[in-house]
Formats: C-alpha cells, structure tokens, sequence
C-alpha cells in the first residue's frame, strides 16, 4: 500500500509539473486564442489602411488609393460604403456612431454621419493648410486627438508644406485645434486608453513610440519612450497590451516589453483593429491584403 501510493503520488507531483510548466502556462495566457491561425479574409486592394470598429462589430477601413470606404460586416460579407471618400486614411468612430476620417486628398479631418451626410470639422491650423490629418483617435470624452505628418501625394492641388508635423487635439467639433505635440519627425500612428488617461503616439520617422499622461483639458503632459519602435496604425485590447505595425503586427505589454509578433505575408502593415461581434477578431490592414486573427484578449470598446 505504502509503495503505491508513492507511485500514485509521483504521478500527482508529475501531472502538477506538466499542468504547471512554463510553456503550458505561457500558450494559456497568451492573447491569441488557442489554435488561432492567421486568415486572409480579402485581397486584390490597392492599399489598405484605417480600420475602425463600430458599436455592432463591423469593421470599416479605407482602399485608399482607390478613394473608397469598405465595410466589413460581422457576417464576414464585404461591401463599399463611401466612394469617392477624400482619399480617406485613418477613421475613428465617436460615440454617436459618426465615422472620423482623415480626408487626405484635402487634408482635411471630416466627420461622416450615418446616412453618409459629410461634414468638414479641420482643414487648416491659424489659417495655414494642415499637411495631412493620417490617424485619429477620440476618447471617451469626446476629445479628439489627430496626427498631421507630411506625405506628399501627387494627387494634391495645393502648394508646398505649410505647417511643421504636429499632434492635434479638438476638445468638441466647434473647438479650434490646439498642437499638444510639437517635437516629433514625422507622428503617425495613436490610440489612447478606455480610462481616457493615457495616450500613445507613434514617431515613425524616428522610429520610436512614446507614452503621455492626458491633462482634464486635453493637454499631455509626462512624456516616456514606450519602446524602440515606431508605427503606422496603433490599437490596444482589454488587458492594455499595445500593438504597433509596420513589419507584421508587434505587441507590447503596459511595460513597453514585447510580448507578441504576428508575421503579415505582405510588404507592410499600415494598420489594426478589433472589431467582430464578440471584439475578439484582431483586423489587419496590410497593403494589397486584409487579415483577420482570433484572439483570447478583446479590444478595448467590448469593455
């Protein structure tokens, strides 16, 4: 009796080692969804950018060289909702269910209301042209911060640079923009948290992402390096992981520390969401391609 209990116990003691061993816990409590695999949900674009999520699930982004707005319901059925759309790039939904988007053929910041009514919010700064509103982000507030690096477009019916590369805040629609980052090279990528008091912001042209505290009026303060890296389009799920893109998708926990890289098969990746009905689909807009992943974490607006 002793020696099979031993033997029983051993075996408990080994089943403990095996439930408990680093791997095991590691593939637990990562934030892909067990067994997920990357999938190309559509192709044949021109270049994908922008995805936004709106209250049901359904994912919006931008073919923008080819001026549309597709729609990518909860039910996987692929659709346009805006053509022409300013040669729109980053969008962003507010609480009302407008869709933001940065009108980049007249670098301007519109506002779309659900019957697809237009409405010019931004379009200069002290009366100087903005050079190209390119990823948005709006709290829970209802504050509005946008990103307005240059890229010259050989479409644009405008003379030369106007403006230095700034971070733009907009209390509400009516407000005047206020520059609440002035020392970047090129901004680019940004997203904020659900609690509204911190927000991240990309400097892709020097290749580093840094994070901010957000003041009660908008304004930021505390400026850190997040990481070593910069990016296109930026989002950030439930447990506060942020993802940056450019090579694939790179994730890095509250700490700046890389947790995660999901290789894209395409040249670059411009942008990510979550969207499906559950906020659990992670979206990625990646040149000619868009890729969709399951994930064991949700996005941010399922909370």
């Amino acid at each position: 009796m002793k020696r099979a209990f031993s033997g029983f116990n051993l075996l408990f003691q080994f089943g403990l080692l095996v439930l408990f061993s680093p791997s095991l816990l590691a593939a637990e409590n990562g934030i892909i969804a067990s067994g997920a695999m990357l999938q190309k949900l559509a192709g044949d674009f021109s270049f994908t950018e922008g995805p936004a999520c709106d209250s049901e699930g359904n994912i919006f982004f931008t073919d923008q060289p080819n001026d549309r707005i597709l729609k990518w319901d909860t039910l996987g059925k692929l659709s346009t909702f805006m053509q022409p759309c300013g040669r729109a790039n980053g969008l962003c939904f507010d609480r009302a269910g407008n869709l933001w988007a940065c009108a980049d053929e007249t670098n301007a910041l519109w506002r779309i209301d659900k019957v697809r009514n237009v409405s010019v919010i931004v379009s200069e700064y002290q009366g100087k042209l903005l050079n190209g509103p390119n990823d948005i982000w709006i709290s829970a507030n209802g504050g509005l911060y946008f990103t307005d690096p240059y890229y010259k477009r050989n479409y644009w019916k405008r003379g030369a640079k106007e403006q230095d590369e700034c971070v733009y805040y907009l209390a509400k629609p009516e407000a005047k923009p206020v520059r609440v980052i002035e020392d970047f090279k090129q901004p680019n990528g940004i997203i904020g948290t659900p609690d509204g008091k911190m927000l991240y912001v990309a400097d892709i042209g020097a290749g580093k992402t840094y994070s901010y505290r957000i003041q009660a009026d908008g304004s930021l303060k505390d400026k850190k390096l997040f990481c070593e890296l910069g990016s296109d389009g930026m989002t950030i799920d439930s447990e506060g992981n942020v993802y940056l893109t450019g090579k694939g998708v790179s994730v890095f926990d509250r700490a700046g520390k890389k947790i995660e890289q999901i290789e894209v098969p395409e040249p670059w990746t411009a942008n990510v969401c979550f969207g499906g009905k559950d906020h659990q689909m992670l979206f990625i807009t990646a040149s000619k391609g868009v890729y969709g992943m399951r994930m064991r974490v949700k996005g941010v607006d399922s909370q």
